[in-house]
Order: C-alpha cells, then structure tokens, then sequence
C-alpha cells in the first residue's frame, strides 16, 4: 500500500484512518478530505504549519464522516471521549489532550495546550474545564449514526464480558478512523496533528496512541509523521518517532514509513494500522497494513 508522491513547498497530506473502509464509506471521506487539504493549504497562505494541520484536522473533527469529533464512538458504557495532539517541528513542542467530552474541536484545545500552557498534556475534567475558560465550542454529543452503531455492537457481541475478550479482533474489523495531518510551510518548517474519539467499545478512561508524542505523532526539523491503528500495539513500538530516526539514518522517506509499517505488521500483524509523513523539502510518504486508509494530499506541485 505504500506510496510517495512530490509535493513541493508548503504541502499537507492528511488522512481518514486505517481500517476496513466499505466501498460506500469510501466515497463519503472523498468530500471531507478534499476541504481538508483546501483548508490546509489555504492557512499556508497567512499562517505556519501548525495553522495548517490544525485547521485541516478541524475540518475532519466537523465532518461526522471519522472518528473524531463529531464522528467520535463511544466506549463500552456509552461514554464520549476523544483525544488530540499537536507537534510543532521547530522547537519540538507538542501540546495533547487525552479523554476529554467538551470541546467540539479536540484539536484546538491541544493547540491551547501547546501554546497557552507550560504542559505538554492535560487529560479528563481538567482539560474539559480548560476548554470551558478558553471559550471553545462545546461538542453536541454523539451523533445518531454513532449511537446506532454502538447499540447494534453491544447487541451483537454478547454483552461486556465478551466484547472485552474479544477487543482486539473487534477492534481490527470496526477499522481505526483516527485523523491526521503532517504539513510543511513555505519556511520549510514542520507540524503534525491528530485527533480521535478512540476505539469502539473501548473501557472508559482508555486513551490510546494519538495523544502520545512519538508514538501517535511527531515532528521535528526535518520531518513529521502522523499515524492511525490499534493505539496499544503503536505505543509499545513508538513508531512516530521510529519512523522519523530511520529518515535520519536512511534519508528516504518512502522507504522510512514502509519499514515502520512493515515491524508494525510483523510484531502484530495485518490490519494494524498505517502512517502519513512529510519531509521539510515537499517529499510525502503514505503506507498501511489495512484494507484501506483514505487520505489527501496538495502541495506547489500538487494544487487541491
């Protein structure tokens, strides 16, 4: 599945999760992803990377089409709880969210984080609260699409007890619809971004590998890379912050994000999950393990 594509400078590439993706389900992320990358690009005009990514990924938490913001699923006890992070490229900064319900926009409230806080993550109640006194617009509650789908689950797997032994798999079929944005301005500087509302069925207070720099994002001067999967099984292989040592040491950025998805499938298998990722001089990189991950990409060389 792998795939690189020149972009020129400023480019964004963003993505709509890795998982199985129904035909149908297909064509609905096209629309959202299109005006992902317009915004993206658009803010390349007035802005810097991070107004890219963040603003692209808005518009992805906006859609309903992902699991994110308003797309966000629930938790094995009918909880709403999302994550997002922010990483800036230059300075290596990051600002995450992990577990909140208020805001509509996980992914402005990890910008707050990141450049309204001395912290790097604020988690549950405390960051909800923050997003109260930042004024940011409260989210609406899951959407009927959501809570249908969360009712037939739980009808269909036979209650708590085994939906827990069978999470992984469970998790694997349902797909991983965490978004995500890399992007690089017209400085040549980096920033990555993602959000989501987690995995289906999850126990509540779960929080997977999109708030965690290194593991479910990371940026640096020379490189960003965003992910999407099974959030445990990135976590334990850091593979942000893998893919981004071997660019470094290998300076082919193809090649990079294929070796990373490669140990990913290996450690734990097909079905896994997948990664986007940008080079400061325009050169993206897309690759996954799953039936599908959907994704976008405009740069100089690439108009949206």
């Amino acid at each position: 599945m792998a795939a690189t594509v020149r972009l020129g400078v400023p480019a964004i590439i963003v993505h709509g999760g890795a998982g199985v993706w129904r035909q149908e389900d297909l064509e609905r992320a096209k629309g959202p992803l299109l005006e992902a990358v317009r915004e993206g690009f658009r803010q390349a005009a007035r802005g810097d990377a991070v107004d890219m990514v963040v603003e692209a990924v808005a518009v992805l938490e906006d859609s309903e089409v992902f699991d994110a913001g308003l797309g966000s699923v629930l938790d094995i006890s009918g909880n709403l709880t999302m994550d997002a992070a922010v990483m800036r490229g230059w300075d290596l900064a990051v600002g995450a969210v992990a577990a909140v319900s208020y805001p509509k926009n996980p992914v402005r409230l990890a910008r707050a984080v990141l450049e309204r806080t001395p912290h790097s993550l604020i988690v549950g109640p405390w960051a909800d609260d923050l997003a109260r006194r930042l004024g940011l617009e409260r989210h609406p509650g899951p959407s009927r699409r959501t809570l249908e789908r969360w009712r037939s689950i739980k009808e269909s797997k036979g209650g708590e007890s085994e939906l827990l032994r069978s999470w992984i798999t469970m998790a694997a079929q349902l797909g991983f619809d965490t978004v995500g944005a890399v992007a690089v301005d017209r400085e040549g500087r980096l920033a990555a971004a993602v959000s989501t509302g987690g995995v289906m069925m999850k126990l509540p207070g779960r929080v997977g590998d999109s708030p965690i720099a290194g593991a479910g994002l990371y940026a640096n001067e020379r490189v960003a890379v965003a992910g999407t999967g099974v959030g445990e099984f990135i976590m334990r292989l850091g593979l942000s912050l893998r893919i981004a040592i071997m660019y470094e040491r290998l300076g082919d950025l193809g090649l990079s994000v294929a070796n990373g998805v490669e140990l990913l499938t290996s450690r734990f298998g097909g079905g896994t999950g997948g990664f986007i990722a940008l080079s400061r001089d325009g050169m993206g990189a897309v690759d996954y393990n799953t039936v599908a991950m959907p994704w976008k990409a405009a740069g100089a060389q690439v108009q949206p």
